[in-house]
């Protein structure tokens, strides 16, 4: 299938009402009532958007099987546009993921299980979350979109992964406060140069969705943007205000980026995989 050239894009910053799955779900369906009216072919909403950032440890009451009817009021809602969202999400076997669905004509499209799990700080994922085995695209009007759920991207062989696999949009709903790592670790300015990098390194376009509000001793500041391939901010939200951020992106702009800086051309695969197979399981620290 060829991509269309255009792709309306928009983030969804919200304040999640944490534990309230009801409440946040008709946020979900306001904000996906907005964005269809403006023409917008891809809605990302931030991590954990059903639930709230700190529900892990509520997961035996908050979880979601995929076959539960508020995914699909989602997925209906959404018609032909394909909208992100964040739940806590039960497999079978008892199992609790932090997930992002893909929803779209009323029906799930793409799941992907973080895999990053971010347990340091005030963090505390791995502590409820079992972590996610693969990174996979999907397609959206001939584009091929990929998803990573917020510490995802302080991964880079994860990016590089949904690079190589073709990805030319990539979906990242994150849940950042200023709180999160630590005093000094300025997370506001660490997301801009993280989604400007794997942008422009990739010829990637990113839509980023954060939230904003607080949560017990975490302030989410928002900032929710879209970048275009060249590594350029075309659109943002400011810190502390729910709003819906959209922008057009340009599947030529995608192939000029990529033409110009041929990272995923150039990626030499199998070095890397050799030397991946070489280094094995030691620890950094023994390495000569």
């Amino acid at each position: 299938m060829h991509a269309s050239n255009t792709l309306a894009v928009g983030a969804a910053q919200i304040a999640t009402t944490l534990g309230d799955v009801a409440a946040n779900l008709r946020k979900h369906l306001d904000v996906i009532g907005d964005a269809r009216a403006a023409d917008v072919r891809v809605l990302v909403f931030p991590e954990l958007s059903l639930t709230g950032h700190g529900a892990g440890a509520d997961t035996l009451r908050l979880a979601l099987g995929r076959d539960d009817s508020m995914i699909a009021e989602i997925a209906a809602a959404s018609g032909p546009m394909c909208t992100v969202f964040g739940l806590i999400e039960e497999a079978a076997g008892g199992r609790f993921f932090n997930t992002a669905i893909a929803v779209r004509d009323g029906g799930i499209v793409a799941v992907h299980r973080k895999i990053n799990l971010a347990t340091y700080g005030r963090l505390d994922d791995g502590k409820h979350f079992g972590v996610g085995t693969k990174v996979g695209t999907f397609d959206i009007d001939g584009w091929h979109a990929s998803v990573l759920i917020c510490a995802d991207l302080w991964n880079p062989p994860l990016v590089h992964i949904a690079a190589l696999q073709g990805a030319s949009v990539l979906l990242a709903p994150i849940s950042s406060a200023l709180e999160a790592v630590s005093d000094d670790f300025d997370n506001p300015a660490g997301w801009d140069v993280n989604v400007r990098f794997h942008a422009l390194t990739y010829g990637l376009p990113i839509v980023m969705a954060n939230r904003v509000g607080r949560e017990e001793q975490l302030t989410f500041w928002g900032g929710s943007r879209i970048v275009d391939p060249f590594g350029r901010t075309v659109a943002q939200a400011e810190r502390d205000v729910e709003t819906l951020v959209r922008a057009s992106l340009a599947y030529t702009d995608v192939r000029t980026a990529r033409y110009r800086l041929p990272t995923i051309r150039d990626a030499n695969t199998p070095l890397v995989q050799r030397e991946l197979a070489r280094i094995g399981d030691r620890r950094f620290d023994t390495l000569e």
